[in-house]
């Protein structure tokens, strides 16, 4: 079907965040000064793909103020339109526990400023960024921020440095030189099996490459003994805990480069330890190409307000048995890169699971289910990638750390952290957990089939924007797509496709919808729900497949007509039938439709009979019909929707007649379990 390129005028989002029950609240008498004045301007950490910033501010209290943002790649002429700054002033982000008091789990208040990104460029590439602050009742102070920034580029080994090889216990063959037994005797001067395991000065540098050779390293950590290489038990130089303790740290552009070797599968077994590599006093380490199994914990990074690391890179791995695969909380770590690895965690392959003892889960004996496999990636800090990885058979994918009440200082805080195009399949809770954020953290373009409890989660953010665009979801068993728990601040959902509730648990504050599709998987719940504590909360540009046999598919609470914002008084509950009637008793989504599951090419209900059943996205077709009713029915959101046809973009993760995205890594890792495979890239090669 060939589309035309003819274009209506669309309107700008910054006036769209102005209309309806988002419009600027009027300042009450003595409220403050109406006029903004400019304060300090804050570049973020850059990621690959995307660049973030925040503007502090005063004044303004009617928040009539906007921020225009454009872009252009260095040297070139044409300015191009991004995405306006958020508004940010007073939302209050109260903790779960506020029978607690003082003692509550946290109780933020968001500053005074603008955040936002710009999404969609190109790694390793300069950018100069123009910000323009205007506001009809006057502009104090500088008013336009012109800045260059360059993205980040993926890791890489450095060429130069010394190149190390480490060969499995008992290996007869000829090793190439400089060769070693073991991990440890490389990275170290030595490598011993006793109390004198951890006497020896790091060997390797930044810059320096270890080569692993094929074979299963598997210590006999129960063994006492002497100097590796001497002893008659497998020996690799861990202490009785069976940790790989590395304290070498790399740079930037020289990380300490750990890789298989090439000649086969490399597989590091824990022996059921709690944590094999503890990294925490090791910055710049790179690990591509190995197999991690056995361990509670794969790789210990950081923990909150003891120590932590930064610049660790995973590639090209496998992780399996395996409790939690990255673990860091630590508020200093940036710049991680976790990208094309396979996790597998030890949930059940074959069904889905749950901890919630709800009225759908509680008929079956096994529930609630251990969590056996906590997570496979959480991070606090900033400047993270997590990328193309396939993750099943957890309780969570991809977390950010709740953390609590972010530290005053932006070096601190969790921001500018990018996750993108992860395949995740069978979760017993959530698929990706923004929650913990701060400013410019996104989570896109992900696929999120079988999770059990809210797919995408935002639990809380404290200010924002959190981004959730692009993304898919399909079978959410009686929960949904969104987590909106403790209270969020900053939060904008843009061209998703959610197969399954919109869920709305909680309340939350300066919320944005535009260009998603919320369709009914089949399970008989009111389809939109939202509580808002802020009537500057939009919604609109959406399409909705309201719930089968439900009464009430929509709901919008928020304050009183005429009040900005309430954190503590009952939210107007209103409750409507049909999206018609929703329109005119909100004024949100006034440009919103109806669409069916017949707007897709092939996607059918699930079977709410069971909700264990695991169904395979390879088996459903998520693209818009011809003629579907989403197409066209969007708005333009730079950086989200560049690039598209048609009088306007259409509705949903997918853009007709584009190409679709690549979810996971592009090649399966070496020693990948054939009976793991389950992806739009093919079963892996017998091993």
């Amino acid at each position: 079907m060939i589309r035309s390129i003819a274009r209506r005028p669309l309107p700008s989002l910054g006036a769209l965040l102005l209309l309806g029950l988002g419009s600027a609240a009027p300042a009450a008498p003595g409220a403050g000064d109406v006029t903004v004045q400019a304060g300090s301007f804050l570049v973020e950490l850059p990621t690959l793909q995307s660049l973030g910033f925040e503007w502090n501010i005063k004044g303004d209290a009617n928040r009539n103020s906007m921020v225009t943002v454009s872009y252009r790649k260095a040297g070139s002429g044409e300015w191009r339109k991004g995405l306006p700054m958020l508004r940010l002033d007073g939302e209050f982000v109260r903790g779960p526990k506020p029978e607690y008091g003082d003692r509550n789990y946290f109780n933020y208040r968001v500053p005074n400023m603008f955040a936002g990104s710009i999404l969609g460029l190109d790694p390793d590439t300069d950018y100069e960024c123009r910000f323009i602050l205007t506001d009809p009742d006057g502009v104090v102070g500088t008013s336009e921020q012109v800045v260059t920034v360059h993205t980040r580029k993926e890791p890489m080994p450095a060429s130069g440095g010394h190149v190390y090889h480490v060969y499995p216990f008992g290996y007869k063959g000829e090793m190439q030189q400089p060769g070693f037994i073991g991990l440890m005797t490389a990275y170290y001067l030595g490598s011993d099996e006793s109390d004198h395991y951890n006497l020896f000065d790091p060997r390797v540098q930044p810059g320096d490459t270890i080569l692993i050779h094929a074979g299963v390293y598997k210590d006999a950590r129960f063994i006492y003994g002497g100097i590796v290489g001497t002893l008659k038990d497998p020996a690799y130089g861990t202490p009785f805990d069976g940790t790989y303790y590395l304290t070498a740290s790399g740079t930037p552009d020289k990380p300490i480069v750990i890789k298989a070797a090439g000649d086969g599968e490399v597989v590091f077994d824990g022996d059921g330890a709690h944590n094999l590599f503890n990294l925490e006093a090791a910055s710049y380490n790179y690990f591509e190409g190995i197999t991690v199994r056995n361990t509670n914990v794969a790789f210990l990074l950081g923990m909150k307000r003891i120590v932590g690391a930064s610049g660790f890179t995973l590639k090209h791995s496998l992780v399996y048995d395996v409790g939690r695969v990255v673990q860091d909380e630590w508020a200093g770590s940036r710049d991680f890169y976790i990208a094309d690895n396979v996790f597998l965690g030890r949930h059940n392959p074959t069904r889905m699971t749950s901890w919630i003892h709800d009225e759908v889960w509680a008929k079956y004996g096994e529930y609630p289910a251990p969590i056996t496999s906590e997570y496979a990636v959480k991070v606090y800090g900033r400047g993270h990638v997590i990328a193309r990885n396939y993750v099943a058979n957890f309780h969570d994918a991809i977390d950010i750390a709740t953390y609590g009440s972010p530290s005053d200082n932006p070096g601190e805080q969790a921001s500018s952290i990018d996750v993108y195009r992860n395949d995740m399949f069978n979760q017993a809770d959530n698929c990706v957990e923004l929650d913990g954020g701060v400013h410019n953290v996104r989570a896109y373009e992900n696929r999120c089939v079988n999770a059990s409890n809210l797919a995408y989660s935002t639990q809380p953010i404290f200010g924002g924007p959190a981004y959730i665009y692009r993304n898919l979801l399909y079978n959410a068993p009686s929960t949904g797509a969104l987590k909106l728990l403790d209270n969020p601040a900053g939060v904008l959902i843009y061209q998703n496709s959610f197969i399954g509730l919109a869920g709305a648990l909680g309340a939350l504050s300066n919320v944005h919808l535009r260009n998603n599709l919320f369709v009914s998987d089949g399970w008989a719940k009111p389809l939109f729900q939202m509580r808002t504590f802020t009537n500057y909360s939009t919604s609109d540009y959406n399409g909705f497949g309201p719930s089968p046999g439900v009464d009430k598919n929509f709901g919008w609470n928020s304050p009183p007509a005429g009040v900005a914002a309430d954190y503590d008084g009952p939210l107007v509950a209103r409750a409507f039938a049909t999206l018609a009637e929703y329109q005119k008793g909100t004024g949100q989504d006034r440009h919103s439709a109806i669409v069916t599951l017949q707007d897709f090419v092939k996607v059918a209900a699930v079977d709410t009979s069971d909700p264990r059943i695991l169904y395979k996205p390879e088996d459903m077709d998520f693209r818009l019909r011809p003629r579907s009713r989403a197409i066209d029915r969007g708005v333009e959101l730079p950086g989200i929707t560049d690039g598209f046809a048609g009088r306007a973009p259409d509705l949903g993760a997918y853009e007709f007649g584009a190409p679709l995205p690549h979810y996971g890594p592009d090649r399966w890792p070496v020693g990948m379990p054939r009976s793991a495979a389950r992806s739009e890239a093919g079963p892996p090669p017998d091993q």
